[in-house]
This record gives structure tokens, sequence and C-alpha cells, in this order.
């Protein structure tokens, strides 16, 4: 029995190492690491998240981490195994055959985006979790192209000279900090629908609950 294992073992393995497989398995292997990846950073988010801000019994809450945990992995997996196989397809069948090609993973990246995080559900509605993943991918886009922007050779023309590009990198980010929370905090004052649904319940639980309160228990412990 262990002779019929290890010889299964070493069949696969000789798969696995094969060069003319890699960059198929590759896809496997992406996908693999997507959906354990996902897992990882949901489950946490959701766990204290659904738990501390979401009212509801325990099988409920439950219920809502287990969703929330297994679209993000799945999504993430989607989105692996599209961009994955696009970039592959590219680069053996594009113009330049076993070249890649410098805007091959844009491209690809646009297929995942619009199939995986980009459609909405029956209901008409966008998933939370897609939301917050996109945002989550857009807030680091901004941030990498205005650090290319005052870049010193790669740059803007004028922001990225060295001494104008030190400059701007040294004040940036505290205007960058004030102006974010400033406009969170006038958002959440008179236009807290507008707010993605987690951010919106945090920031209810931190400065509007802290408003109320009818006794010890209430003002230590609990909100109302």
């Amino acid at each position: 029995m262990s002779g019929a294992v290890e010889g299964l073992k070493a069949a696969a393995e000789r798969i696995i190492l094969d060069p003319k497989y890699h960059d198929l398995l590759s896809v496997v292997k992406a996908a693999r690491n997507g959906a354990v990846y996902g897992t990882k950073v949901r489950f946490p988010h959701a766990l204290v998240m659904i738990m501390l801000f979401r009212s509801g019994t325990f099988r409920e809450k439950a219920g809502l981490i287990f969703r929330a945990t297994r679209t993000h992995a799945r999504n993430l997996a989607k989105f692996a195994i599209i961009y994955k196989l696009t970039c592959m397809l590219l680069k053996n069948y594009g113009s330049t055959p076993g070249k890649e090609g410098p805007y091959d993973s844009f491209v690809a990246g646009l297929l995942g985006g619009y199939v995986v995080f980009g459609q909405r559900s029956r209901s008409g509605k966008i998933s939370s979790v897609n939301q917050q993943i996109v945002i989550y991918v857009f807030a680091r886009v901004i941030l990498a192209l205005a650090r290319m922007a005052v870049k010193p050779g790669y740059g803007l023309p004028g922001v990225s000279e060295p001494a104008r590009s030190a400059a701007i990198s040294y004040y940036a980010w505290p205007i960058f900090a004030s102006i974010s929370w400033a406009s969170v905090m006038h958002l959440f004052k008179w236009h807290a629908v507008e707010l993605q649904p987690s951010l919106r319940s945090s920031m209810t639980y931190i400065y509007a609950n802290s408003d109320h309160w009818d006794g010890l228990r209430n003002f230590v412990w609990h909100n109302k």
C-alpha cells in the first residue's frame, strides 16, 4: 500500500515539475492561493465586525461570517484563474508568441475585474465584500500613482524635480490624512447613508453612540 502511494506521489511530482505544464499549473496554484488568502483576510475581519456591530442570533451572525468569507475567497480565486489564463493566452497567442506583451497584465486585470468584481447580483445590488476589495485596491493604486508622479526622473514634469519631489513627498501625507478624515467626518455627519456599511457601523459605534447613556452600565460597558 505504501509503495503504491509513493508511486503516485512520484508520478504527481514528475507532472508538476515538468516545464511544459508550468503555465497551466500556475493557474491552479494561483486559484488556491487566492482562496487561502481571501479566507485568512476576510474571516477575522468578518468575525470581529459582525459579532460586534451586527444584531441577530449567533446562528445568523455565523451565517453572515461564513458567506462573507466564502465570497472573498471565491472571488479572489476566480480573479486569479481569469488573470493567469488570460496572461497565458496573450503570451502564447499574442502578437509576439512566447513573449509577454507590455500591456498583457492590464488587459488580463481589466477582464478579471469586470467578470469577477464588476457584476451586480440578480437584485441589482453590488456585493459589499466586492466593494471593499475594489476600494482597497483603488486606494493603493492612487497612492502608487501619486508616488510615481513625483518620482525623480520618472514622474510628471516640474513636480518630479528632486527638490520639489522631496518637499511634496514630505508634506503630502499629512495633507492627505487631514483631508481624508475631514471628508469622512463631514460625510458621516450629513450623508452617512452614502458611506460603506461597515465603515458607517464602526463610526456610529464610536461617534454617535457615545452621545447617549442613562446610567453607569451603558456608559462604561454597553451602548444603549
